[in-house]
């Protein structure tokens, strides 16, 4: 029994490290990635978890508040509550939309097509 005499303070601080989770919080530019290994309380969502990473110090520019956050790659809620061995993704906001680019890319392939069959 490891607590058997312990004092107060000490058996809460061996409490919270065996309740406490690891996690990993992961942010890419293109030129640039980091993946950052935490330890968060239960109950610590993926918005707080980015939060204590501190992401935000070493990529300019974040905002936290308005990203989209992923767990493994699926979206998720800011306010997701964390598993163990979670990898909580910061999402960056897309320079342009998909479906645009898509439908863009279709109509210069359609426009070949008509210029090779009238060649």
């Amino acid at each position: 029994m490891p607590w058997v005499g312990a004092p107060v303070n000490d058996m809460v601080e061996m409490m919270s490290q065996n309740d406490a989770i690891k996690v990993e919080v992961a942010y890419a530019l293109p030129e640039r990635q980091a993946l950052l290994e935490l330890t968060v309380e239960p109950g610590t969502t993926a918005l707080e978890a980015a939060r204590q990473s501190g992401v935000t110090e070493q990529f300019a520019g974040i905002d936290l508040d308005n990203s989209k956050f992923g767990i493994f790659g699926k979206v998720v809620s800011p306010q997701q509550v964390l598993q163990e061995g979670d990898r909580v993704e910061v999402y960056r906001p897309l320079i342009a939309d998909p479906k645009e680019v898509r439908k863009a890319r279709a109509a210069r392939a359609k426009e070949r097509r008509a210029q090779d069959a009238g060649d």
